[in-house]
C-alpha cells in the first residue's frame, strides 16, 4: 500500500552543486497553495508565492 504524498514538486532549477543553490515551487496538494523552497549549501528557506494583490496562488 502506497501513501500519497501531500507535497509535489512542479518546478526545479538549479542544482545543490552549484554556487546559487536549488530553487522548487511546492504545491501543498490539500489546499492548493504555492511555496517557493530556495536551498543553498546549509540554508534554506520556504514562502508562499503571492499575486499582486498579496494573496497566495493556488493551483487547483
Amino acid at each position: 500500500m502506497s501513501k500519497e504524498t501531500r507535497f509535489e514538486v512542479i518546478e526545479k532549477e538549479g542544482s545543490q552543486l552549484k554556487s546559487t543553490g536549488e530553487i522548487q515551487i511546492v504545491v501543498d496538494k490539500e489546499t492548493g497553495v504555492n511555496y517557493l523552497w530556495m536551498k543553498s549549501g546549509y540554508a534554506g528557506g520556504l514562502t508562499p508565492l503571492l499575486d499582486e494583490n498579496g494573496k497566495p496562488i493556488i493551483t487547483k
